[in-house]
């Protein structure tokens, strides 16, 4: 196999209007790439982007796991934002993140998670 150059995950909404907007407030900013109607893209790091089309969406979709630096405060913004109830933060003897994972309007599953730092 070649050396991979980047990543693409996509979801699918059912009312793309309101799954746009609602990607917008998950990511604090527009879409990086507006392709065609009904369709955007954001670049979440360097080569990795998440598509979110209009669709059917598909069940157990995800998780999308999205890495941040402080995992309670993240959790508690997106509560707030979205007046949802996302899962407490998980831990695992010798798995070096936390994690939690919640789901979008049309049940796909998101999550974030946090690096642990690792000691010696």
């Amino acid at each position: 196999m070649n050396r991979l150059s980047g990543v693409t995950f996509q979801v699918r909404v059912s009312d793309f209007e309101k799954g746009r907007e609602w990607y917008e407030a998950l990511f604090n900013r527009k879409a990086d790439f507006i392709p065609h109607a009904d369709f955007v893209e954001w670049e979440i790091i360097p080569n990795t982007w998440l598509q979110v089309s209009k669709g059917v969406p598909s069940v157990g979709n995800g998780p999308l796991r999205i890495g941040v630096e402080n995992i309670q405060e993240e959790r508690i913004r997106l509560m707030e934002k979205f007046q949802i109830t996302i899962e407490d933060v998980n831990t695992r003897e010798g798995v070096p993140v936390k994690w939690c994972t919640f789901e979008d309007p049309d049940g796909n599953l998101i999550g974030l998670y946090e690096e642990l730092k690792v000691t010696t």
